[in-house]
Protein backbone atom coordinates (compact mmCIF):
# COMPACT_ATOMS: atom_id res chain seq x y z
CA UNK A 1 0.00 0.00 0.00
CA UNK A 2 1.38 3.74 -0.82
CA UNK A 3 1.26 6.39 1.84
CA UNK A 4 -1.70 7.95 0.94
CA UNK A 5 -4.19 4.54 0.97
CA UNK A 6 -2.52 4.08 3.90
CA UNK A 7 -3.94 7.07 5.56
CA UNK A 8 -7.32 6.18 4.53
CA UNK A 9 -6.68 2.62 5.57
CA UNK A 10 -5.82 4.12 9.28
CA UNK A 11 -8.85 6.75 9.36
CA UNK A 12 -11.62 4.19 8.31
CA UNK A 13 -10.05 1.54 10.89
CA UNK A 14 -10.13 4.35 13.90
CA UNK A 15 -13.53 5.08 12.79
CA UNK A 16 -14.27 1.51 12.98
CA UNK A 17 -12.89 1.08 16.12
CA UNK A 18 -14.76 4.38 17.35
CA UNK A 19 -18.02 2.83 16.29
CA UNK A 20 -17.47 -0.24 18.16
CA UNK A 21 -16.17 1.45 21.38
CA UNK A 22 -19.54 3.80 21.30
CA UNK A 23 -21.27 0.79 20.92
CA UNK A 24 -19.51 -0.76 24.45
CA UNK A 25 -20.53 2.47 26.07
CA UNK A 26 -24.20 2.26 24.55
CA UNK A 27 -24.55 -1.65 26.16
CA UNK A 28 -23.24 -0.78 29.04
CA UNK A 29 -25.78 1.30 29.83
CA UNK A 30 -28.35 -0.87 29.33
CA UNK A 31 -30.11 -3.03 32.50
CA UNK A 32 -29.69 -6.44 32.31
CA UNK A 33 -31.58 -6.92 35.28
CA UNK A 34 -28.21 -6.81 37.94
CA UNK A 35 -26.99 -3.39 38.80
CA UNK A 36 -24.03 -2.21 37.09
CA UNK A 37 -22.53 1.44 37.91
CA UNK A 38 -22.59 2.31 34.12
CA UNK A 39 -26.21 2.27 34.04
CA UNK A 40 -25.80 5.46 36.13
CA UNK A 41 -23.22 7.10 33.80
CA UNK A 42 -24.81 10.59 32.23
CA UNK A 43 -26.65 11.20 34.83
CA UNK A 44 -26.48 14.66 35.61
CA UNK A 45 -26.93 16.25 39.25
CA UNK A 46 -27.46 20.03 40.23
CA UNK A 47 -24.77 20.79 42.53
CA UNK A 48 -24.56 24.11 43.80
CA UNK A 49 -26.23 25.45 40.04
CA UNK A 50 -24.14 23.77 38.11
CA UNK A 51 -24.84 20.16 36.41
CA UNK A 52 -22.34 18.09 37.67
CA UNK A 53 -21.93 14.25 36.32
CA UNK A 54 -23.28 11.72 39.30
CA UNK A 55 -19.71 10.02 39.63
CA UNK A 56 -18.40 13.40 40.90
CA UNK A 57 -20.69 13.75 43.81
CA UNK A 58 -20.87 11.14 45.43
CA UNK A 59 -19.91 6.73 45.39
CA UNK A 60 -21.35 4.08 43.45
CA UNK A 61 -21.18 0.79 45.62
CA UNK A 62 -23.12 -2.41 44.31
CA UNK A 63 -23.73 -4.12 47.81
CA UNK A 64 -25.69 -6.80 46.03
CA UNK A 65 -26.21 -7.67 42.71
CA UNK A 66 -30.23 -6.40 42.89
CA UNK A 67 -29.29 -2.83 44.56
CA UNK A 68 -27.37 0.79 44.42
CA UNK A 69 -26.06 2.67 47.44
CA UNK A 70 -24.98 6.32 46.63
CA UNK A 71 -23.13 7.57 49.19
CA UNK A 72 -22.48 11.65 48.60
CA UNK A 73 -20.17 13.43 49.26
CA UNK A 74 -21.90 16.38 51.35
CA UNK A 75 -24.99 15.16 53.07
CA UNK A 76 -26.77 18.63 51.48
CA UNK A 77 -26.24 16.87 48.02
CA UNK A 78 -28.81 13.84 48.71
CA UNK A 79 -31.95 15.18 47.52
CA UNK A 80 -30.41 16.91 44.00
CA UNK A 81 -29.19 13.53 43.75
CA UNK A 82 -32.52 12.04 44.23
CA UNK A 83 -34.16 14.32 41.85
CA UNK A 84 -31.37 13.54 39.12
CA UNK A 85 -32.11 10.06 39.20
CA UNK A 86 -35.98 10.47 38.38
CA UNK A 87 -35.26 12.86 36.41
CA UNK A 88 -32.73 10.52 33.96
CA UNK A 89 -35.91 8.42 34.03
CA UNK A 90 -33.71 5.31 33.73
CA UNK A 91 -36.77 2.99 35.03
CA UNK A 92 -35.44 2.86 38.69
CA UNK A 93 -36.93 4.82 41.72
CA UNK A 94 -34.14 6.10 44.33
CA UNK A 95 -35.45 6.42 48.26
CA UNK A 96 -33.04 7.96 50.18
CA UNK A 97 -32.41 7.86 54.57
CA UNK A 98 -30.98 11.34 54.57
CA UNK A 99 -27.70 10.40 54.20
CA UNK A 100 -27.62 8.10 51.14
CA UNK A 101 -29.47 7.13 48.31
CA UNK A 102 -30.81 3.63 47.57
CA UNK A 103 -31.88 2.15 44.12
CA UNK A 104 -33.39 -1.23 43.93
CA UNK A 105 -33.56 -3.03 40.51
CA UNK A 106 -36.15 -4.76 40.34
CA UNK A 107 -35.76 -8.23 38.11
CA UNK A 108 -36.54 -7.45 34.09
CA UNK A 109 -40.50 -9.15 32.73
CA UNK A 110 -40.01 -10.81 29.52
CA UNK A 111 -41.56 -8.28 27.97
CA UNK A 112 -39.03 -5.91 28.99
CA UNK A 113 -36.19 -8.51 27.88
CA UNK A 114 -37.93 -8.84 24.50
CA UNK A 115 -37.71 -4.10 24.55
CA UNK A 116 -34.18 -4.61 25.62
CA UNK A 117 -32.65 -6.87 22.54
CA UNK A 118 -34.49 -5.25 20.22
CA UNK A 119 -32.84 -1.60 21.69
CA UNK A 120 -29.90 -3.86 21.61
CA UNK A 121 -29.77 -5.08 18.03
CA UNK A 122 -30.98 -1.24 16.99
CA UNK A 123 -27.85 -0.03 18.67
CA UNK A 124 -25.70 -2.91 16.63
CA UNK A 125 -27.22 -1.90 13.42
CA UNK A 126 -26.38 1.81 14.20
CA UNK A 127 -22.70 0.61 14.85
CA UNK A 128 -23.26 -1.20 11.60
CA UNK A 129 -23.98 2.00 9.39
CA UNK A 130 -21.32 3.58 11.07
CA UNK A 131 -18.78 1.06 10.34
CA UNK A 132 -20.20 1.05 6.54
CA UNK A 133 -20.14 4.79 6.45
CA UNK A 134 -15.97 4.42 7.08
CA UNK A 135 -15.88 2.07 4.53
CA UNK A 136 -17.66 4.39 2.30
CA UNK A 137 -15.65 7.10 3.03
CA UNK A 138 -12.45 5.28 2.40
CA UNK A 139 -13.70 3.63 -0.98
CA UNK A 140 -14.24 7.22 -1.92
CA UNK A 141 -10.74 8.86 -1.16
CA UNK A 142 -9.30 5.43 -3.30
CA UNK A 143 -11.36 6.24 -6.28
CA UNK A 144 -10.33 10.08 -6.24
CA UNK A 145 -6.17 9.03 -5.38
CA UNK A 146 -7.19 6.60 -8.72
CA UNK A 147 -8.10 9.68 -11.04
CA UNK A 148 -5.00 11.18 -9.53
CA UNK A 149 -2.51 8.33 -10.67
CA UNK A 150 -3.07 5.59 -8.50
CA UNK A 151 -3.11 2.45 -10.28
CA UNK A 152 -6.79 0.51 -10.50
CA UNK A 153 -4.93 -2.36 -9.28
CA UNK A 154 -3.70 -0.84 -6.08
CA UNK A 155 -6.74 0.93 -5.80
CA UNK A 156 -8.79 -2.45 -5.74
CA UNK A 157 -6.68 -4.28 -3.11
CA UNK A 158 -6.83 -1.29 -1.18
CA UNK A 159 -10.55 -2.03 -1.88
CA UNK A 160 -10.29 -5.45 -0.71
CA UNK A 161 -8.39 -4.26 2.71
CA UNK A 162 -11.39 -2.15 3.38
CA UNK A 163 -13.77 -4.70 2.79
CA UNK A 164 -11.92 -7.24 4.85
CA UNK A 165 -11.48 -4.80 7.82
CA UNK A 166 -15.55 -4.16 7.52
CA UNK A 167 -16.36 -7.36 7.87
CA UNK A 168 -14.40 -8.07 10.95
CA UNK A 169 -16.00 -5.11 12.33
CA UNK A 170 -19.09 -6.44 11.72
CA UNK A 171 -18.19 -9.99 13.17
CA UNK A 172 -17.09 -7.91 16.42
CA UNK A 173 -20.46 -5.80 16.36
CA UNK A 174 -22.36 -9.52 16.12
CA UNK A 175 -19.88 -10.65 18.91
CA UNK A 176 -20.60 -8.04 21.29
CA UNK A 177 -25.02 -7.97 20.32
CA UNK A 178 -25.21 -12.05 21.22
CA UNK A 179 -23.11 -11.59 24.46
CA UNK A 180 -25.73 -8.49 25.66
CA UNK A 181 -28.77 -10.89 24.13
CA UNK A 182 -27.96 -13.65 26.21
CA UNK A 183 -27.08 -11.78 28.97
CA UNK A 184 -30.20 -9.61 29.10
CA UNK A 185 -32.71 -13.15 28.45
CA UNK A 186 -30.52 -14.87 31.30
CA UNK A 187 -33.36 -14.84 34.06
Amino acid sequence: MNEEVQLYYDDALEKMEKALKHLSIELAKLRAGKANPAMLEGIMVNYYGTPTPLQQVASINTPDPRSFVIQPWEKKVVDAIEKAIFAANIGLTPSNNGEVVRLNVPPLTEERRKGLVKQVKTEGENAKISIRNARRDAIEEFKKLMKAGLSEDLEKDAEAEVQKLTDKYHKKVDELLAKKEVEIMTV
